[in-house]
């Protein structure tokens, strides 16, 4: 049997923390031809959501895409992803959440026999603008950069590979 991948169950937990605390969840997707969303909001290949109930309307968090519709601009839009287009899901308050790698497109992806593994999961610190990735081996050292984090304006999300 071929192997579930965990990544649309960690989206839907993350999700449901981001709403269970007040926060509000964002999805950063990287937009391909499987993508449908407002290209005119596209930058760099890469676009940023808002999936807030608030914001959206008819939410589904499926195991191959994530669905709904939202305005963009005063106009209601059609946004469909592919769980595997998404780079991040993060609370925008704070920018604790996920991310995840994207490295190939919809029409790369190999199929479920030529899968190379499951990718491998390493401890991130808990503290703020925390996230985490599907990480190299333990064998690698851990960054040693010891700044406070910054303070004020927009929250970021960091990848840590």
């Amino acid at each position: 049997m071929a192997e579930i991948s965990t990544k649309p169950y960690l989206l839907r937990a993350i999700y449901e923390w981001c709403t269970d605390s007040g926060y509000t969840p964002y999805l950063a997707v990287k937009v391909d031809a499987a993508t449908t969303v407002p290209m005119e909001y596209v930058r760099k290949g890469e676009i940023i959501l808002n999936i807030s109930y608030g914001a959206t309307s008819g939410l589904k968090m499926d195991n191959d895409a994530i669905h709904f519709r939202a305005r963009f601009n005063g106009v209601s839009r059609e946004i469909y992803i592919p769980v595997h287009n998404v780079l991040a899901i993060y609370a925008n308050e704070n920018g604790q959440g996920m991310a995840f790698e994207v490295n190939v497109t919809a029409a790369e992806m190999p199929a479920p026999a030529e899968s190379s593994g499951a990718p491998s999961l390493s401890a991130v610190p808990n503290g703020e603008n925390a996230s985490a990735s599907p990480a190299e081996p333990a064998t690698t050292a851990p960054d040693d950069d010891n700044d406070p984090p910054k303070k004020g304006g927009r929250p970021t999300l960091t990848r840590i590979k």
